[in-house]
């Protein structure tokens, strides 16, 4: 008797696709000084490259997301590399803010299809074998998205010292060319959908009806997120104006919670439980909230070595626990809508963290200012340990018993 395995040719394509939108998400943290710079701009409104690509992303993902579930993810996940070539582009070639702000919004629907993608490709793999799919391919999922996210400001701060701010969206034109050539080769056709397609048909709510432990995944996820982008964008702008470093060395000094993120996801990935992961996470994130209210211009290097790895191991933890919550809590008719509001509630955390920046930092990356940001993400970092704490589906679901 044969016996059906994970077809690992998807593999690249599904981590390739995943990884484009936090990849631009986080690039853009160290870029932000420089642009305003280039263009006269304040904080305030340079922000709205940040703002642009969470508010694309949060309206397409969940209906990118159905439309993968309704005509399969290769025609969404080939639509959607050639927009991210455009996007690349057009920010290059950007003669103002006005124009980059669109290009960034362009690279948020351009990179929506590649996480609901992955999500519908895992579980079609698991109905197609007549078993889960591999929880390593999973965890390798979330290592990725979670890796690129952190490494992304390490990488920009690269691309930005090699030359100049414009880089960070030429590099996404060879990224599309390699997601069409993998998606072109390696996806899977599916059967032509007969019928017309409703407006109504777009926007599935029912992902949510009645499926509370699913709507809790969503809020936790919202809050990680809050504390995470906050940390990302608040604590880069003060290293490069409240602590005077360059764009690259400001990337640099982030590699610590990259690698601690790495580690943590790699010792977790294949672990058993969620709830137990959660709880580690949000100690995690009270405690870097609290060590960036004793920073100081002057702080040493090893107090920035310290927050780093602390606050490495809830982004080591917290997306791959709530995501590998959401594959096992989902509606597998509704994997492709389901996973798209998890990046939306992602980057609806993320649209928060950038007003908190911009209402905390909004003159400059002051040391004061961060203290002021640290105290308010301090109160999101507790609520989340909290929602965590008295979620009873974590301890009696499946979950308890599932690979996270």
């Amino acid at each position: 008797m044969t016996v059906l395995a994970f077809d690992r040719r998807l593999i690249a394509p599904m981590i390739l696709g995943a990884v484009l939108n936090p990849v631009n998400s986080s690039m853009i943290a160290v870029a932000l000084i420089p642009i305003g710079v280039a263009f006269g701009a304040p904080p305030a409104e340079t922000a709205w490259l940040v703002s642009s690509l969470y508010v694309a992303t949060a309206i397409g993902q969940p209906v990118v997301g159905r439309l993968v579930d309704m005509y399969g993810p290769r025609r969404l996940y080939l639509a959607g590399s050639a927009l991210l070539g455009v996007a690349g582009i057009l920010g290059a070639l950007a003669p103002s803010l006005g124009v980059l702000i669109g290009a960034r919004a362009l690279l948020g629907l351009g990179t929506c299809a590649g996480y609901p993608a992955a999500m519908f490709l895992i579980r079609q793999e698991s109905h197609r074998t007549g078993r889960d799919s591999p929880s390593g391919v999973l965890t390798a999922l979330a290592v990725s998205t979670q890796t690129v996210a952190v490494v992304g400001p390490t990488l920009g701060g690269l691309l930005i010292g090699l030359g100049g701010w414009r880089t960070i969206f030429v590099v996404n034109v060879p990224l599309a060319v390699a997601c069409l050539v993998l998606g072109a080769l390696r996806l899977p056709t599916q059967p032509t959908r007969k019928g017309s397609l409703a407006v109504r048909d777009l926007i599935d709510l029912g992902v949510l009806v009645g499926n509370r432990p699913l709507v809790a995944t969503y809020a936790r996820n919202l809050l990680t997120f809050v504390v995470s982008y906050t940390f990302l964008y608040g604590y880069t702008q003060w290293l490069e104006e409240g602590h005077g470093l360059t764009a690259a060395q400001a990337g640099a000094a982030l590699l610590p919670m990259f690698l601690t993120a790495i580690v943590v996801s790699g010792i977790t990935g294949r672990h058993k439980g969620v709830r137990g992961k959660l709880i580690v996470g949000g100690v995690g994130q009270i405690l870097g909230c609290a060590l960036l209210l004793t920073v100081h211009a002057d702080s040493g290097i090893w107090l920035l070595v310290l927050i780093g790895v602390i606050v490495g191991v809830p982004q080591g933890l917290n997306s791959l626990a709530n995501q590998n919550a959401l594959y096992y809590q989902a509606d597998p008719a509704r994997m492709g809508a389901s996973a798209g509001l998890l990046r939306t509630s992602t980057y609806l955390g993320a649209m928060v963290a950038a007003a908190a920046n911009g209402a905390f930092l909004s003159r400059s990356a002051s040391t004061s200012g961060l203290h002021d940001l640290a105290l308010f993400v301090l109160v999101v970092a507790a609520l989340f340990l909290v929602v965590t704490v008295f979620d009873r589906s974590l301890r009696w679901s499946r979950l308890s018993h599932s690979p996270a």
